[in-house]
């Protein structure tokens, strides 16, 4: 907690508190935390402990160095139940993401009328969305009719996941592909609250689409480089 106090800079407070960390927070930058977390690797234990501080800084480090295959479902409530803004919600989604227990999880908070419990929900299909393990297409496709039903009257940032779970959706499978496009079409402009930040919530088609192009330029380097090496 020493190092991340001197760490921090009163710029970053500033920044983060116009993206809704409330106190306490030192500002210590991403860079700094991700150099942190590389150093620490995983360590749960400390992990428990730099989140029980209450300080936003030690929670994001604590979501970056926690064990995934050690983050009980009991756990992971009682952390949600401490989020109250979009970094942590996206940082604890993101965890909850890597554990055999992800799709409980996310079943269980999609549809709460909180906007943090619902955002983890909802953040967790987005990094889930394109695992079989996981997901049917079928189930996935409930999941953007339920998106298109309800979308606009969801709390602000639950709009703003919703959002993003479409996107990876249609990178699933061209069928999705068509889905969402064609649902994006119908929903039309999502409007969410960023405040005074430069943030942006993406717009699904171009997204997808961009996201698409860069993966068969990527696939064309590999099939390249793999042409060209010896054979035998």
């Amino acid at each position: 907690m020493a190092a991340l106090e001197a760490a921090g800079t009163a710029q970053n407070r500033k920044v983060y508190a116009r993206h809704g960390a409330a106190e306490s927070v030192f500002g210590v930058s991403y860079a700094e935390l991700g150099r942190i977390a590389k150093s620490i690797k995983i360590d749960h234990g400390l992990a428990r402990q730099l989140w029980d501080c209450g300080n936003h800084d030690a929670r994001v480090l604590a979501l970056r160095v926690a064990d995934s295959a050690a983050l009980d479902e009991s756990l992971a409530r009682r952390w949600l139940g401490d989020v109250d803004n979009y970094i942590l919600a996206e940082g604890l989604g993101g965890l909850c993401a890597q554990t055999s227990h992800a799709r409980r999880l996310s079943d269980a908070w999609r549809d709460d009328p909180g906007e943090w419990p619902a955002s983890v929900g909802w953040f967790i299909v987005t990094c889930t969305a394109e695992n079989p393990a996981v997901w049917t297409l079928e189930e996935l496709g409930g999941l953007l009719e339920q998106i298109e039903a309800e979308i606009g009257r969801r709390p602000n940032r639950v709009r703003h996941e919703m959002n993003g779970a479409m996107i990876v959706m249609a990178l699933r499978h061209d069928s999705l592909h068509r889905a969402v496009l064609a649902a994006t079409e119908r929903i039309g402009p999502v409007s969410v609250d960023h405040g005074q930040t430069g943030c942006k919530t993406p717009e699904v088609a171009p997204y997808v689409e961009r996201t698409l192009a860069h993966r068969a330029r990527r696939a064309a380097r590999q099939a390249q480089k793999a042409a060209k090496r010896p054979s035998g």
